[in-house]
């Protein structure tokens, strides 16, 4: 077993809020789990109505209508959540419980401009007035308003305002290129494009006001421009949004599954999939997921670092719902230095830091210790996402930040905009695994043949259906190319794209995605183990491993490809340095027959490695058919392979 880190306090049902909800369960359905998180999550999962109704009562959601059932048809796809129900995602925000009108509830931080704090007040004051301003220029249900803006309050106001018209909502970071924008905004026909002129990354400025140009004249449905001055502070479009009025702040009742926001997936292979996400679905989904998992209420102060292009940012923002204040960052993470999320950390009064495994573990390479640096005594949760977090990230975490949190590993996507596995209060923390399958996700390991295997490596299902699985395609009149995403390879049953191992227990291990498995010799190995033992080489700054299997049915060739830290050059040494690693940490067969070195590793634009489109051009498909560039956020990786299989 694993080494454990972290064990639940004896009076952790007295203090958390999952502890609450099991004491409200008992005293209001008559349901005593007794403390078992195993037996709850059964119950979750085998009841999905009932604990669904369940979560919507114990938090009070706020609905002008309330709904005839919960889950009228249990179908995958196709499942009827909450038919009849009336309600709006931005009420149940603004609702705020347990927040004070003059206490904090953003606090922003920038290497733009200066701190920014909003009060609860202030908040609803300003998305009273952004409501008012989206008015005034024809925004009403069902119309599209964009946002090509970062991680900052106005994009967060935004959103709110867009929400409570019954509009539906969709961001890019304004690091996306134009390319990658109108890929995905092109698809939905926004009425209304917020934008901001530009911003800093750590000391570096970026000029967008020619990109926010070619976007608006690649868009011929935007009607209107409204542009924040965040770079240049000059122009009034965010002013005259945001201008005074008498019109009060008011919600559009809209039924559960009305769409709330457009999310896009990388878009690797082709046009981005616009995902949608329905009102109720997310509401729900976030207040089991913030409250009783992450432990956020009244008082916290929750954090997780990312960009309004990534799924992470649509969930962090969702924290005023349970009634934690939310940090908001926009910078370089990395200037002046990797300490500075964690003396923002200290300044913001943060409990709980969310961030990628990356970032961990640069903090962890680099030889940052968080907690001799910044006073993180109000620290009670770290999260991690993006990746797997190996057994000796999760090490680093207890001796270096605090061994006082409680670490939550977790996954999911932008296809559900939740994590489906992660941690929970009541579990201890062991390294390299994920305690738990999220309440209400019922998530499986499936063997080829598609049964449930345990104990062993297989492909992450969800074989019952959760409230935030998408409404569907924006454009998929008759759902099949939402149907073909997901339901294609097992009828009725959700496959998602990664390896996992989940034991007795209900603790889980992912290992990379399935369709970058290493298969050599006929036993499947996941990429995740590999980039934890190669890039915790010194001279290893990043790396990517693919497998091209041999069409005669031999080993095929196992190929590694690192990129070195400056003034290192690949040479034999450092070569059998790498085989060494691999052989003594994993198996002869993790040894890869050659290794390359590479200036660069293609990565996504929320910072996702991408082994598939390496093999791709490895097997021979032209670089602009392997992946679509746009997706990028260094297309120019990918020549680096071209050049390597012209000269194989």
């Amino acid at each position: 077993m694993a080494k454990e880190l972290w064990r639940p306090p004896a009076d952790v049902l007295d203090r958390s809020r999952i502890g609450a909800f099991l004491r409200w369960l008992e005293a209001e359905r008559g349901l005593d789990f007794g403390g078992d998180y195993q037996a709850l999550w059964r119950w979750s999962v085998d009841a999905p109505g009932e604990f669904w109704q369940a979560v919507w009562d114990h938090f009070g959601v706020v609905a002008q209508k309330p709904p005839a059932a919960a889950l009228a048809d249990a179908r995958m796809p196709g499942a009827d959540w909450f038919p009849g129900a009336r309600l709006n995602y931005a009420e149940n925000v603004l609702r705020m419980p347990g927040i004070a009108d003059d206490e904090p509830v953003v606090l922003a931080r920038s290497q733009t401009r200066g701190p920014v704090t909003l009060t609860a007040a202030e908040l609803r004051e300003q998305v009273r007035r952004a409501r008012a301003g989206l008015r005034r220029l024809g925004v009403g249900p069902g119309d599209r308003v964009a946002a090509y803006a970062p991680n900052i309050p106005e994009t967060f106001v935004l959103m709110l305002a867009t929400a409570s018209l019954g509009a539906i909502f969709s961001s890019c970071a304004p690091e996306f290129g134009t390319r990658s924008v109108v890929d995905r905004w092109r698809q939905i026909e926004p009425k209304v494009l917020v934008a901001v002129d530009g911003y800093r990354y750590g000391d570096k400025p970026v000029d967008r006001r020619a990109e926010v140009a070619a976007i608006v004249e690649a868009l011929p449905s935007v009607e209107a421009l409204v542009t924040i001055p965040y770079l240049h502070e000059e122009g009034t479009g965010w002013a005259e949004l945001t201008a005074g009025t008498d019109e009060p702040l008011a919600f559009e009742p809209v039924p559960f599954g009305h769409p709330l926001y457009v999310l896009y997936s990388s878009g690797t292979t082709g046009l981005p999939k616009p995902i949608v996400h329905g009102h109720g679905g997310i509401l729900l989904e976030h207040l089991k997921m913030l409250a009783l998992h992450h432990d956020l209420g009244p008082g916290d102060r929750f954090f997780w670092f990312t960009t309004t292009g990534w799924m992470m940012w649509n969930y962090l923002v969702s924290g005023p719902a349970v009634g934690a204040a939310i940090v908001l960052v926009d910078g370089n993470p990395a200037h002046p230095d990797l300490g500075w999320l964690w003396r923002v950390a200290e300044e913001t009064g943060m409990s709980y830091f969310g961030t990628s495994a990356p970032f961990l573990l640069s903090c962890r390479k680099a030889g940052v210790v968080p907690k001799e640096i910044a006073d993180l005594s109000a620290l009670r949760g770290v999260g991690s996402t993006g990746a797997p977090l190996p057994p000796e990230g999760f090490e680093w975490v207890y001796e270096a930040v605090s061994d006082r949190v409680l670490l939550a590993s977790a996954s999911g996507g932008t296809d559900v905009c939740t994590a489906f596995v992660g941690g929970v209060p009541l579990l201890p923390v062991r390294a390299g695994e994920i305690a738990c399958r999220a309440l209400g996700a019922r998530v499986e390991a499936f063997a080829a043949d598609g049964t449930p295997v345990v104990g062993e490596l297989g492909e992450l299902v969800i074989t019952a259906p959760m409230p935030s699985m998408p409404v569907g395609f924006w454009g998929d009149a008759d759902g099949s190319r939402y149907a073909d995403a997901y339901f294609s390879t097992y009828p009725g049953v959700w496959r998602h794209g990664d390896w996992i191992t989940i034991d007795e227990s209900g603790a889980c291990v992912i290992t990379g995605r399935s369709d970058a498995t290493l298969n050599r010799g006929g036993v499947r190995l996941g990429t995740s183990e590999f980039y934890s033992v190669v890039e915790g080489l010194d001279d290893v700054a990043d790396s990517v491993v693919v497998h091209l299997e041999d069409p005669q049915g031999g080993a095929g060739e196992l190929l590694l490809f690192v990129v070195l830290r400056p003034g290192v050059t690949l040479d034999d040494a450092l070569r059998g340095a790498i085989a060494r690693e691999l052989r003594t940490a994993l198996s002869p067969r993790h040894v890869p027959d050659q290794v390359f070195q590479v200036e660069a590793v293609p990565r996504t634009l929320s910072g996702k490695k991408l082994e598939v489109p390496v093999k791709r051009i490895l097997t021979g498909t032209p670089v602009d058919q392997a992946a679509a560039k746009g997706a990028l956020a260094n297309p120019e990786s990918l020549r680096y392979f071209e050049s390597i299989r012209a000269s194989r």
